[in-house]
């Protein structure tokens, strides 16, 4: 009998449509792969996510992104319930989608950071907290979301006093110029290893949540067409960056290369998986198919209960 597979979906942050679109084509995958697949649209009501989840299935693929699926909240939910999940576990998944946590423990673990200041958003409106070009992004948030680059001759107000919907804190991150590079990792602990990296570039000025999922929003170089030695830093950076913040499954680390530094700029413990997502071109340039990503995926699934 084939296990059957719960697709968490949906949610309700800002990256509901992704996670939408990410979790058709994990199921789609999946049901090839020989599953029995059992979609779930999560919605803002626990008692009606825990009805669908009973019977329970035997492992449930977590492709929600953002708020609740990605920071730690649903998978404390499911280690109750004692379902093995896809991805990184809680403590991992909370402390990587906390921006100014998971940089301070990159850089103890000797990873280059970029410079930052946390403040509110009067403050933001106030002045310039530091001088230009700085990035300004929620300390919570994925895909982009709520990223914007403040440069030299910048006029307009970034926002008013409705339009941060992000919270009271504020990151006002250093601006990296350079090359964007990125790199997916999977397993955990001394298995963990590296895909391949890749290079992004974007007409959109940077990688921004429509240069991620719009198709023709950005150009994939993968394998990077970098210096050997640069692409072997980039991808040891990536694995330690995951084995510092203890996590599983699949993830990808983000990078700037200003010609000096490598910069690491966050770790996604739940890269998107839809048609345009870098994981599966790297999987798919390391000989794996979709389908047998996410099996891999599903197959080494855990809990902590």
């Amino acid at each position: 009998m084939s296990k059957t597979i719960g697709v968490l979906m949906g949610g309700w942050s800002a990256e509901r449509e992704v996670s939408l679109v990410s979790g058709a084509a994990c199921s789609k995958a999946l049901q090839r792969a020989g599953y029995t697949v059992m979609p779930i649209d999560v919605q803002r009501d626990m008692g009606s996510l825990l009805a669908r989840l009973l019977p329970h299935p035997d492992i449930l693929f977590n492709a929600l992104h953002g708020r609740f699926g990605e920071d730690g909240c649903v998978q404390g939910v499911l280690d109750i319930l004692g379902i093995p999940y896809t991805h990184s576990g809680l403590l991992a998944s909370s402390v990587a989608m906390n921006k100014p946590m998971a940089k301070r423990l990159f850089a103890q673990a000797g990873l280059h950071v970029a410079e930052e200041i946390i403040c509110d958003q009067n403050t933001l409106m106030a002045g310039d907290p530091m001088p230009r070009p700085f990035v300004v992004k929620p300390v919570n948030e994925g895909s982009s979301v709520g990223v914007h680059i403040v440069r030299d001759g910048d006029n307009e107000p970034l926002y008013n006093d409705i339009s941060w919907p992000f919270g009271e804190q504020v990151m006002v991150e250093r601006f990296i110029p350079g090359q964007e590079l990125t790199v997916a990792v999977m397993g955990k602990g001394d298995d963990a290893k590296a895909m391949s990296v890749t290079e992004i570039s974007t007409h959109r000025g940077f990688y921004d949540y429509d240069a991620k999922y719009v198709d023709g929003g950005s150009r994939h170089v993968v394998p990077a067409e970098i210096d050997k030695d640069l692409f072997e830093e980039a991808m040891q950076a990536a694995v330690t960056a995951h084995r510092t913040l203890e996590c599983r499954g699949v993830t990808r680390a983000d990078f700037r290369y200003d010609g000096d530094k490598l910069y690491i700029l966050e770790v996604n413990t739940q890269p998107g998986m839809t048609p345009t997502s870098l994981v599966p071109e790297q999987a798919q340039e390391i000989g794996m198919s979709f389908e047998e990503l996410v099996s891999w995926m599903v197959e080494n699934a855990e809990c902590d209960s």
